[in-house]
């Protein structure tokens, strides 16, 4: 089971906040991934363009709200002010970029970018680092082992990664794993953070897990 479902409304929120009528309700649905997909294709420019250590900088959410004539888009990001400053067209084109995915049938899109204190602290970060390395053929223990570190020990308790596949493009595929700390799957209260994210590599798709467990209530 998902651990970020498992827990919602013990302490996990809902990633898309609003409500509408039945007639209308579908097409919401499937108008979320679509501004999801948008603005990652901005990041990931964005990333294309900045001098980065290891050309990682991603999302680490986005959250979605609607009100009457109004979407709130706010993503959490590792550097947004990098972003902004390579991006030429700007914060408020991709607002209009996210306006016409929706067919101008909102009034207004704001959008913000928000920074991440402890970008590597972050699950879905963590599995985006793993997932370029992998990508380089860098040693898939290797790459875990340099995770974990990553991760350091600011506000976690447990971390586990897990990646699956044809691991060092071995015939037979299986799943390795590695943990440093507790991390209870099965506790309701404890705070996990969890990502799962692909990685397209020579050899076929390999899995990335990630679970974090935080030492409190996520601020």
């Amino acid at each position: 089971m998902n651990p970020l479902g498992f827990r919602l409304r013990i302490n996990k929120n809902y990633h898309s906040n609003w409500s509408a009528q039945p007639k209308i309700y579908p097409e919401y649905i499937a108008k979320d991934p679509q501004v999801r997909d948008c603005i990652d294709a901005y990041v990931r420019g964005g990333t294309r363009h900045s001098d980065s250590r290891d050309g990682t900088e991603g999302i680490e959410r986005i959250e979605i709200g609607r009100k009457t004539d109004l979407l709130l888009v706010e993503t959490r990001t590792e550097s947004p002010a990098m972003l902004i400053k390579s991006h030429g067209r700007g914060i408020e084109q991709l607002g209009k970029d996210v306006q016409q995915i929706l067919s101008d049938k909102v009034g207004r899109v704001h959008v913000t970018l928000a920074g991440i204190a402890k970008p590597y602290g972050e699950p879905s970060v963590l599995a985006k680092y793993i997932a370029s390395q992998l990508k380089n053929r860098v040693a898939f223990r290797r790459t875990v082992k340099r995770a974990i570190e990553l991760a350091g020990k600011n506000d976690r308790k447990g971390i586990k990664i897990q990646i699956a596949g044809r691991l060092n493009g071995a015939e037979i595929a299986r799943a390795e794993w590695a943990r440093e700390g507790r991390v209870p799957l099965q506790t309701l209260r404890a705070q996990i953070d969890y990502c799962y994210y692909p990685a397209q590599t020579i050899h076929g798709v390999l899995g990335i897990k990630v679970w974090v467990l935080r030492d409190g209530p996520k601020g």
